[in-house]
C-alpha cells in the first residue's frame, strides 16, 4: 500500500485515530524513560559567572535551590563549598607565569615541565578535599601550530600527569572551547579533535568538557554529536547562544530537550551552569535548574 492508499484507507478516523494514540503512546514512553534516568545526573554552577555574590553566600542560595556543586573553584576555595555540604564538581588549578591558563597550555612541548608542576600539586589536593572529582585541563592557542603539531604535543604532555590522575583518582577533562567568537585561535575547538586526543592518552582519567554553548557556536548538531562522543565526555556546560546569557527561550537551545538527550543516554556526572545572568541572578539561576530537571 502506498501513502495515497494509506490515507484513503484510514479516511474513516477511527483506524487514524488510533495510529495517532499509538504514536503519542511511544513518544510519552521515551520521554518517561528519560525521567526515569533523568534523576542520575546533578545540578552545578560556575562561580565566576555570579561572582558579585561571595562564594560564603552563594554556598547557602544554591543549596536552596537544589544545586549540588559550586565549581571552577581554585584550590583554597574547596574547603568552603565543602563546609555547606557541596562539591566542586570541576576544580581549577593555579598558572604559574601564564602557564595552565587558556592561551597557554599542552599546545607546546616547553610548556609541559611547568603543567606537570601544576597537576602534581593540584591533584593530590582534590584527592585530599573528597569533593572535588575532576580538575580542568585546556589545550591552549594554535599560535602558528598546525592541528596535527598541537594534537602531538597535547597527547605528549597530558600523557604525563595521567600517571598522577589514575594514582589519585581524579579525572583531569580539557573543556571544549569556540574559537569563533570568545577564544580566538583556541586549539581543542572542535568535538573530533578533543576525542582524538582522548582516544590516543587513553585513560579513564582524562575526557572533555563538553560545553554546549561553544560548541554550539562552532558546530551545533550539539545533541547528536555529544550522544556519539559521550565515552569521550566527563562534564558538561551550559549557557545560552547567543550573549551566553539566561538558558530561557530568549535564546536559541532548547536546554530542556538538551537535558532529556543527557538523560536518556545514561549522564551521571554533572550539568555546570555557566551563564551570564542579565536579569537577578539566583532567579535567572532558579529557572535555568528547573528547566534542567527532567
Amino acid at each position: 500500500m502506498n501513502r495515497r492508499e494509506s490515507l484513503t484507507a484510514l479516511s474513516g478516523g477511527a483506524a487514524t485515530a488510533a495510529i495517532f494514540a499509538a504514536l503519542g503512546t511511544q513518544v510519552k514512553a521515551a520521554e518517561d524513560e528519560a525521567t526515569k534516568a533523568g534523576a542520575k545526573f546533578k545540578h552545578s554552577v560556575c562561580h565566576w559567572c555570579f561572582g558579585n555574590i561571595p562564594l560564603e553566600q552563594f554556598c547557602v542560595e544554591v543549596k536552596k535551590i537544589g544545586i549540588e556543586s559550586i565549581e571552577i573553584l581554585f584550590p583554597e576555595q574547596w574547603a568552603t563549598v565543602a563546609k555547606h555540604g557541596l562539591t566542586c564538581a570541576m576544580g581549577r588549578p593555579r598558572p604559574i607565569n601564564g602557564v595552565g591558563g587558556i592561551g597557554t597550555s599542552f599546545e607546546k612541548k616547553e610548556n609541559h615541565d611547568t603543567l606537570v608542576k601544576i597537576y602534581e600539586e593540584a591533584i593530590p589536593l582534590a584527592a585530599k578535599a573528597g569533593n572535588v572529582p575532576q580538575i580542568i585541563a585546556f589545550s591552549g592557542n594554535r599560535n602558528g601550530l598546525t592541528d596535527e603539531e598541537g594534537l602531538k604535543n597535547s597527547i605528549e604532555g597530558v600523557k604525563r600527569i595521567i600517571p598522577i590522575a589514575e594514582k589519585h583518582n581524579i579525572t583531569v577533562s580539557m573543556e571544549l572551547l569556540n574559537s569563533k567568537k570568545d577564544h580566538k585561535d583556541y586549539l581543542c575547538d572542535r568535538t573530533q579533535w578533543g576525542v582524538d586526543l582522548v582516544n590516543a592518552v587513553g585513560s579513564d582519567r582524562f575526557k572533555l568538557l563538553y560545553d554546549i554553548y561553544h560548541m554550539q557556536i562552532m558546530e551545533g548538531d550539539c545533541i547528536a554529536t555529544f550522544t556519539k562522543h559521550k565515552e569521550a565526555i566527563s562534564h558538561f556546560h551550559t549557557a545560552g547562544v547567543p550573549g551566553r546569557n539566561e538558558i530561557d527561550d530568549t535564546q536559541e537551545l532548547n536546554y530542556r530537550g538538551i537535558s532529556k538527550a543527557l538523560a536518556a543516554m545514561g549522564y551521571e556526572g554533572y550539568l555546570g551552569q555557566e551563564f551570564r545572568p542579565k536579569r537577578d541572578p539566583l532567579t535567572s539561576l532558579k529557572e535555568a535548574v528547573e528547566i534542567c530537571t527532567v
